[in-house]
């Protein structure tokens, strides 16, 4: 029996799609996680734009189109907003983000039946049996409590609930003994511990022996300090690659999104990552278009991100979401956000350019992962991409160049 596990969206939902992928295993099947023609299909999916939930409708029929006897079943943030969307022709089961594992208990079930749960209070708690060779995905925390004005996942993931440390260490240390780098992710790592005592630089600190790269996910700049810089810099591998969510330079802007900071603040911290290791990555995320900015707050916004100097941007167009106090705002035109996304993304070709030349003529350590053409490729600590003529599972080298959207060291020039 084939089973395929088809992850949509985030690091959390690809770490939860694992534990799926493994028990399904346990239970004898062949698992994929690419839409390959298989006897089952599980659909992992996210809601955290308009457009994310409707490529996890759309994954439906694509599913259908490869079997269309399979059975099909649905987890995750989409189902968990809409679970009506997911009642199509061979869905057996939808459920939403909580208890992904009820799945298992269906999959011999014939009939459609749906069950969404409530949403817990404590962090559910899993277990992976093993993990890629490469990169392990770790999750250490659950849900939000910041309530951004634009953002629907508080609503879909419930508070923020922290993991239990000593669960986590121990996974941790299993994973060690087989993975090269670990990633420790959540909806909102920076809240780790506020509801259990044990904050992220206690859980950091626990983890200075544990011999294999570690990075983190997706971070909130106030969540940074001295304290846990320390502790992160004091890991036998610790991986100076930061990314912190911004979503807009200005401070009016951000006011309104309910962001909890403020520009000055966030540079503030940059310059602290940056006096610990001043060729660390510091990414971000940004939304353009967001209904009260104005051009005057866009330019600002753009000065302040060139300012920052970052290694990398994602910028997402605004996605009013149904439920969030930014949806009931009226939206900006969209010849100005297509306008504006443009501007932002000549401005991250621009600015990862300057970080890539900051890194040609540097030692790395290179995580190699995959053969593309002629170079093995894969990722040093400070995440630059790096082709190399040269395979290993960790090699150490000096790029010379750049190279399409990383940096290349040829040893037989």
């Amino acid at each position: 029996m084939k089973a395929v596990v088809f992850n949509l969206g985030c690091k959390v939902n690809y770490y939860e799609s694992n534990v799926l992928k493994e028990s399904l295993r346990q239970k004898g099947y062949d698992v994929y996680d690419e839409l390959v023609f298989a006897d089952i299909y599980v659909l992992n999916t996210c809601a955290v734009t308009a457009e994310a939930e409707r490529k996890s409708r759309q994954a439906i029929s694509r599913c259908r189109a490869f079997n269309p006897a399979a059975k099909i079943f649905v987890c995750g943030c989409a189902s968990q907003n809409n679970p009506e969307n997911f009642h199509k022709d061979n869905v057996i089961f939808v459920t939403g983000s909580a208890q992904k594992n009820s799945i298992l208990d269906r999959l011999e079930d014939t009939e459609y039946s749906g069950e969404v749960k409530t949403l817990p209070t404590v962090c559910e708690s899993s277990f992976l049996p093993r993990a890629d060779r490469t990169r392990a995905f770790v999750k250490i925390q659950d849900g939000c409590d910041s309530f951004c004005s634009y953002c629907i996942i508080p609503y879909l993931r419930g508070r923020s609930r922290s993991r239990n440390a000593d669960e986590i260490v121990s996974e941790i240390e299993r994973l060690s003994a087989t993975s090269k780098e670990i990633v420790l992710t959540g909806i909102n790592i920076m809240s780790y511990g506020a509801d259990t005592g044990t904050g992220l630089t206690e859980l950091i600190r626990r983890l200075k022996d544990i011999d294999c790269r570690i990075r983190i996910g997706s971070f909130y700049a106030e969540g940074i300090s001295e304290e846990l810089l320390d502790a992160l810099f004091s890991l036998k591998k610790f991986c100076p690659h930061f990314h912190l969510s911004l979503q807009s330079g200005d401070d009016e802007v951000l006011k309104a999104m309910n962001r909890k900071y403020t520009s000055a603040c966030y540079e503030q911290k940059v310059k602290l990552i940056r006096s610990y290791d001043p060729n660390a990555c510091v990414a971000t995320d940004v939304i353009t278009g967001f209904p009260t900015e104005r051009q005057e707050n866009h330019i600002r916004s753009v000065e302040f991100i060139k300012r920052v100097g970052f290694s990398d941007i994602h910028v997402f167009p605004f996605s009013p979401r149904v439920g969030t106090k930014a949806a009931k705002l009226p939206s900006l035109p969209s010849e100005i956000v297509k306008q504006r996304r443009n501007e932002l993304l000549d401005l991250k070709k621009s600015l990862h350019k300057v970080f890539l030349k900051n890194n040609v003529w540097i030692k790395h350590e290179v995580l190699i992962e995959a053969k593309q053409g002629d170079y093995f490729v894969g990722y040093s600590r400070n995440y630059v991409k790096i082709y190399t003529d040269r395979n290993g599972e960790i090699i150490n080298c000096v790029p010379t160049a750049q190279y399409k959207d990383g940096l290349k060291e040829d040893i037989k020039q």
